[in-house]
């Protein structure tokens, strides 16, 4: 897929944002612990993403009621739902001096049209030593979703249905979508945010 950006800029990828809020003490003292200063940027990025996937639990999987928005919220509580999980992904990048930015698919809620859609979120990485972005889905592996770390052949969690309406969008963004931000702040307990207010278009 042909991805465009947001921002032609790429300054405006390592923002720091309140929802990306890497300055903030457990950030960078997570980013100390994760990265060695000898370490690439590829390598920098693969250890990210498989703690974020690995480390930070789904609200869902581990049916929490608690919601995070902020990176620094994220990792303190160790969980979040996939939006909340960029945030936090985006951050530790983004610390780093790699460009970060979001990502979001349309994607079936459940397992059938008719329990309705969602927006799903991941992220784009912008590798400099390859001139190009990748994307990665940190939204956490379980049964039968199996996302890696791939700077070849992309390996997300979800793939697309078109025949089901379901769909790729194909901007990077430099900040997280508002309607994303504004479900997260608009709600207070993370499983019915997720069964009934996710938004299903951007």
């Amino acid at each position: 897929m042909i991805l465009f950006y947001e921002s032609e800029k790429l300054d405006d990828y390592l923002l720091e944002l309140t929802e990306v809020n890497y300055s903030n003490p457990i950030i960078r003292k997570k980013a100390d612990d994760l990265f060695n200063p000898s370490r690439t940027e590829i390598e920098k990025a693969r250890i990210a993403f498989e703690f974020v996937r690995d480390e930070i639990s789904h609200s869902w999987d581990i049916k929490s009621n608690r919601v995070t928005c902020r990176a620094s919220d994220v990792l303190d509580f160790k969980e979040g739902i996939c939006y909340a999980k960029s945030h936090l992904l985006a951050a530790l990048l983004r610390s780093q001096g790699i460009p970060t930015g979001f990502c979001y698919q349309r994607l079936m809620l459940f397992d059938t049209p008719e329990k309705g859609y969602c927006i799903h979120a991941l992220n784009a990485i912008f590798l400099k030593s390859l001139n190009k972005w990748i994307r990665v889905d940190a939204r956490g592996n379980k049964e039968g979703i199996d996302a890696q770390f791939s700077i070849d052949e992309e390996k997300l969690a979800f793939p697309i249905n078109k025949g089901l309406d379901e769909k790729d969008y194909p901007v990077i963004y430099a900040k997280p979508h508002p309607k994303i931000v504004a479900v997260l702040k608009e709600n207070t307990n993370a499983i019915e945010m997720y069964k009934y207010h996710l938004p299903e278009s951007l």
